[in-house]
């Protein structure tokens, strides 16, 4: 808890530094004292009484001299608000920014050690200016069970300013059932699987399977621009599955797939042919070789060839069943809709992992968002932006994406 508590008040503290009075954003510096007189203790809560315009990157700080602190309570809607008291007990900080807009209520008591005490009381509203940078989304969904391979993604209206990166980081808690070492890492919108800038969190080995896991971004009040904050904090809480991986081999044309370390399935498949080398030097028909994450998935996916216009020479137009997306460059795991002769023998694809229909339908109904699918022998290896291809990159040099430049740990949940 010591190293919990030490870590947030970093953030309170870095926001303050980077921070000034002034505009919407309010001063914020003011506070509000109680006592001293005759042996008794000092109270001083900041921000001050009456204020209506504090800054909620600063939070609440309480202090007392002259005796240690004891009850202290702050509110906002009747809600506790989270703080900590430091070990000498003279100093309160609220573990969290505030929100903008929000109304609050602190009341505090210190004591003498002559017994003598003092209570203080502040009621004040923050800063109502938020910043344009918005978060849009954090994946996985609500309640959504996924593969061990599993990024976490926030993902926000506008990129994030670099200088407010390190407060966003420290800002989420990430805790699941099994502590778990990962990292952060910020993405610019050009290598977003969905055009979206983000900051993404990937373990350093996969989940453990069956386990719970809960992202809380406390984005609320973090100073983003000047004088302008976060507007809203946002929780999801989702569950890692069983253990799923899938093996795919170019030379020996067939996938191989296990649940929690045992095979359950094997199935002939054919790849990607090759022999289309566009402009930008790749052969977008040979499959990416690396490892990939089942994506998103669709019963019946419309594909056309990337680059390629009607009446081009390699031009197809195709509704394809069971398709289950593992890359960005339109890759999948799917039906085959040709030649079934190729399965098994030889690779005949545009790209895509073709599969029997029985089996591209049982992986499509069977697999989670987020298991790894490994293949080999291909000679065009799969960028670790393209898709969820994360876990190309060795996780040192993931961790050096992250603003804060080191990994992190998840916290045990109860």
């Amino acid at each position: 808890m010591r190293g919990k508590a030490l870590a947030m008040a970093l953030v309170l503290g870095l926001a303050t530094a980077c921070g000034g009075g002034g505009g919407d954003g309010g001063g914020g510096g003011g506070t509000t004292t109680k006592g001293g007189d005759e042996g008794t203790p000092q109270v001083t809560i900041t921000p001050a009484n009456g204020d209506g315009k504090a800054r909620p990157d600063t939070g609440v700080t309480v202090k007392a001299s002259g005796g240690t602190l004891g009850r202290v309570s702050v509110k906002s809607k009747g809600a506790d608000v989270p703080g900590a008291l430091s070990d000498d007990k003279t100093t309160w900080r609220s573990t969290w920014t505030l929100k903008p807009g929000g109304s609050y209520e602190v009341s505090a008591t210190a004591t003498s050690p002559t017994g003598k005490t003092t209570t203080a009381t502040s009621a004040f509203r923050t800063s109502r200016a938020t910043a344009a940078t918005r978060i849009n989304n954090v994946v996985p969904s609500q309640n959504e069970t996924v593969g061990t391979g599993m990024p976490v993604f926030v993902q926000f209206t506008k990129a994030v300013p670099d200088k407010a990166r390190a407060a966003v980081e420290r800002s989420i808690e990430i805790s699941s059932t099994t502590p778990t070492e990962g990292s952060w890492r910020w993405l610019s919108a050009g290598e977003s699987f969905n055009g979206l800038p983000s900051v993404v969190f990937r373990p350093a080995r996969p989940w453990k399977p069956h386990q719970k896991v809960t992202v809380t971004v406390h984005y609320a009040g973090l100073k983003i621009g000047d004088n302008v904050f976060g507007d809203r904090d946002v929780t999801r809480t989702f569950r890692i599955g069983d253990s799923h991986t899938v093996n795919i081999s170019a030379k020996t044309h067939r996938a191989v797939v296990k649940k929690n370390g045992r095979v359950i399935r094997t199935w002939p498949v054919s790849l990607g042919k090759g022999g289309d080398v566009q402009r930008d030097g790749v052969d977008h028909l040979i499959t990416t070789s690396g490892v990939h994450l089942t994506m998103d998935r669709s019963r019946l996916e419309r594909m056309r060839p990337p680059g390629k216009k009607k009446g081009d020479p390699g031009w197809y137009d195709e509704q394809v069943p069971w398709a289950t997306r593992i890359s960005n460059s339109g890759e999948y795991i799917h039906q085959n809709m040709d030649d079934p002769s190729c399965l098994g023998r030889r690779n005949c694809s545009h790209g895509c992992v073709r599969s029997p229909s029985a089996d591209a339908k049982w992986f499509y109904d069977w697999s989670y968002r987020g298991d790894i699918v490994t293949i080999t022998g291909t000679k065009r290896p799969l960028t670790w932006w393209n898709g969820w291809g994360y876990w190309q990159l060795p996780f040192t040099k993931w961790t050096k994406g992250s603003a804060l430049g080191k990994p992190t740990t998840t916290t045990r949940l109860p």
